[in-house]
């Protein structure tokens, strides 16, 4: 049963690599329910969930999780302590908290970017979390982990985007990358200096000055002539004082 339960795995996850882009480490996001479930069968995550995987995993939950197991009390005590001990991963609901698996929804939206695993034992979180293609779902029945098969929401979604009908989230960020490592799209930043450049255009002032230049050459010219005349008539009355002597 093990090893059937492991090529299952496998082949669920190389199903979810080759088309989500998801890889190692896998990020687990816990809700109360599986931790829950999980300490009642003794079932030590950090260790089985790496063999079972055949990866290396990180155990995630967020702070809605852990505020909605402070509230439920003593009951649920050692859930709490399991997730306490999972990397808290930020939620938009800072100022005020939601259900666990409200907030869980929440991680999973436009297209699963952060590739997160959903581990939950609530149907109905379940049932929503199949709708949205690309998110792999694990929950635990007689004591054992199982990630469960794509959904029919996730395969017909790959099939649309094999048809040419959609493009995937994993897709387009491949595309982006090698639109900007051909230098096909250019950076936000060299767009905002372009437009500086633009900005900038001729100096009015030094257009100005330009201006002055050309008077004072028309200045100094008509100085010159004024020089030029006076010379001549010095010229002119020398001689006509030389005759007068002469006479």
């Amino acid at each position: 049963m093990k090893i059937t339960r492991q090529k299952h795995a496998k082949k669920h996850l190389s199903f979810f690599r080759n088309n989500f882009g998801v890889r190692e480490p896998y990020q687990i996001l816990l809700d109360g329910t599986f931790c829950q479930a999980a300490l009642r069968g003794r079932i030590q995550l950090r260790e089985q969930l790496p063999r079972y995987l055949m990866g290396e995993t990180q155990l995630c939950t967020t702070r809605c999780v852990l505020k909605e197991l402070e509230t439920l009390g003593k009951d649920l005590y050692g859930a709490k302590l399991i997730a306490q001990k999972c990397q808290v991963r930020n939620c938009p609901h800072f100022k005020n908290a939601v259900s666990g698996s409200e907030c869980l929804l929440s991680m999973i939206e436009e297209g699963n970017p952060h590739h997160y695993f959903v581990a939950t034992q609530d149907q109905n979180l379940s049932m929503k979390v199949k709708k949205k293609p690309g998110v792999p779902l694990m929950f635990i029945i007689q004591n054992t982990i199982v990630l469960d098969k794509p959904s029919p929401k996730t395969v017909a979604f790959v099939k649309a985007v094999e048809s040419g009908q959609l493009v995937s989230v994993h897709e387009k960020q491949s595309i982006k990358q090698l639109k900007e490592e051909q230098g096909l799209v250019k950076n936000p930043e060299q767009r905002r200096r372009k437009k500086h450049k633009k900005i900038s255009g001729p100096n009015p002032l030094s257009c100005l000055k330009k201006k002055k230049k050309a008077q004072d050459t028309k200045s100094s010219a008509s100085e010159k002539k004024r020089k030029r005349k006076r010379i001549r008539n010095r010229s002119i009355s020398k001689v006509l004082s030389e005759k007068q002597n002469a006479e």
